[in-house]
C-alpha cells in the first residue's frame, strides 16, 4: 500500500508541478499578449496625436490664410471706397467752376470737335443760367461751317458740363463722363498719391 500511496503522491506532486508550469506559462502569454496590446495602443495613441496636430496646423493655416484674404479684400474695399470719393470730389470740384470758365469749357470743347453739324445743347439747371442766346451767336459764329448749335429747352440731369444731342445720338460732355473716362487710366495714380 506504500506504493500505491508514494504513487499517488507522486502523481499529485506531478500535476502540482504541472498545474504551476501551465499557469506561468499561461501568465506568460498573458503577459505577452498584454504588453503587445499596450505597444499598440501606444503606437495608435501616437499616430492619433500626429495626425491631429497635423489637422490642427492646417486648420490654423487656413483660418489665418481667410482671415488674411478677408482683411486684404476690406482694405481693397476702402481703398476703392476713398478712390471713388476722390473722384466724385472731382466732379463737385468741376461743378463749382466759375461762370466765364464755364463757358469757356463749353466753347472750347465743341470748337474742339471739328465738323460737327446741327446739334442740341443740353444743360443742366445751372448751366441754362449761364448760357444765353448771345454765346449760343458767338459760338455758331466761331464755328462757320462746321456746325450749327441750338439751344436744347430739356434740362439735363447731371451736376454739369454738357451734351450735345441730334436724332438720339449724343456727345456726352458732361463732368461725370469725362471723369469717369479718366477713371481707369488715372486710378493708379490715384491709388499712389493716396496710399505710398
Amino acid at each position: 500500500m506504500a506504493n500505491i500511496n508514494n504513487l499517488t503522491s507522486k502523481i499529485l506532486k506531478d500535476s502540482e508541478e504541472r498545474k504551476e508550469s501551465i499557469l506561468a506559462s499561461a501568465e506568460e502569454e498573458k503577459n505577452k499578449i498584454l504588453s503587445k496590446k499596450v505597444a499598440k495602443a501606444k503606437e495608435l495613441e501616437t499616430e492619433i496625436i500626429k495626425k491631429a496636430e497635423v489637422e490642427a496646423k492646417n486648420r490654423k493655416e487656413r483660418i489665418i490664410s481667410s482671415a488674411s484674404l478677408k482683411v486684404r479684400n476690406d482694405k481693397l474695399a476702402a481703398k476703392q471706397e476713398v478712390i471713388k470719393e476722390v473722384f466724385d470730389k472731382s466732379i463737385d470740384v468741376l461743378s463749382s467752376i466759375s461762370g466765364d470758365d464755364f463757358l469757356r469749357f463749353v466753347k472750347n470743347t465743341i470748337l474742339s470737335l471739328g465738323n460737327i453739324g446741327e446739334q442740341n445743347l443740353i444743360l443742366n439747371k445751372d448751366g441754362m443760367e449761364l448760357v444765353d442766346l448771345t454765346f449760343i451767336y458767338d459760338l455758331n459764329q466761331s464755328l462757320g461751317d462746321k456746325g450749327n448749335i441750338k439751344l436744347s429747352s430739356n434740362i439735363g440731369n447731371f451736376k454739369g458740363g454738357f451734351i450735345l444731342e441730334r436724332n438720339g445720338i449724343e456727345i456726352n460732355n458732361t463732368y461725370e463722363a469725362l471723369v469717369s473716362s479718366l477713371k481707369d487710366e488715372l486710378e493708379f495714380e490715384v491709388a499712389n498719391v493716396l496710399f505710398n
